[in-house]
């Protein structure tokens, strides 16, 4: 007579040797679910429902010119709401379209109530004289400010031009002040400090005015550079100069006026 036998299925076999029986590893990761998720929802209160990560301080760094106050008005950070929900790209991109001085900002979440805001001013490079104004521009000829009484240290630049001239009706106002401002860029620094006016009477034809009544003639904004380390070695060579020419580099001359 068979002898009846029972056969089981290997993944319903459990002999306690792969550890602990399948209730009890479901048991384990069902309650691993529920911490992580009280977990989540501890740390999503924390972040936007509690009152320990809220904004509600403004730091303001590296404003040299600009008032801090004057910074925090024109960023309108958003206070007592989640520090986590502050738009940091809005902030930035209000600052610099509501206060031109400013080149660069980053916004950054100090942790656990602060919005610091580290702005980049722009530095003149050169003064463009108005009427009744001086206006303030970058080396990028970018113009962010008006003042009313000069910058020291700073020159001045007049357009002279010939307005029937063919190089006006070719370069126009706007390039004539671009090459100008090329040139105060350009500048080596003993020249620089003692820059007051830069003359524009064409795009070729550029002068700068120094201290003590010395004229460097520059010519174009071209090779601006080469110009450059002409007229410093100049300046060392001919202490006593008037008038300096470095419109053609390659041949540099100083003169006693």
């Amino acid at each position: 007579m068979a002898v009846p036998t029972t056969v089981e299925a290997a993944g319903d076999q459990d002999d306690g040797l792969h550890g602990p029986p399948r209730r009890s590893r479901r048991v384990i990761v069902l309650a691993a679910l529920a911490a992580a998720t009280v977990l989540g929802g501890a740390g999503a209160w924390l972040l936007y429902g509690s009152s320990w990560l809220r904004a509600t301080h403004v730091r303001v760094a590296g404003a040299e010119v600009l008032y801090p106050d004057e910074v925090r008005d024109a960023a309108q950070v958003p206070l007592n709401g989640p520090l986590v929900s502050v738009d940091t790209g809005e902030i930035a991109r209000r600052l610099k379209a509501r206060l031109p001085r400013i080149s660069a900002v980053e916004v950054e979440r100090s942790w656990p109530h602060t919005v610091t805001l580290k702005v980049t001013e722009r530095t003149p490079a050169a003064l463009v004289k108005g009427d009744g104004y001086f206006a303030e521009v970058d080396a990028d000829g970018f113009r962010f400010a008006e003042r009313e009484t000069p910058l020291k240290g700073v020159p001045i630049i007049e357009l002279q031009p010939d307005r029937d001239s063919a190089s006006y009706r070719l370069f126009g106002a706007k390039r004539l002040l671009a090459a100008a401002v090329r040139v105060a860029a350009d500048l080596p620094k003993a020249a620089y400090r003692d820059a007051q006016l830069i003359e524009v009477r064409s795009y070729d034809d550029i002068t700068v005015q120094l201290a003590g009544g010395r004229v460097v003639m520059w010519g174009s904004a071209e090779q601006g550079a080469e110009k450059a380390v002409a007229l410093a070695a100049l300046m060392k060579v001919e202490r006593d100069a008037e008038f300096f020419d470095v419109s053609a580099p390659t041949s540099p001359a100083a003169s006693d006026g």
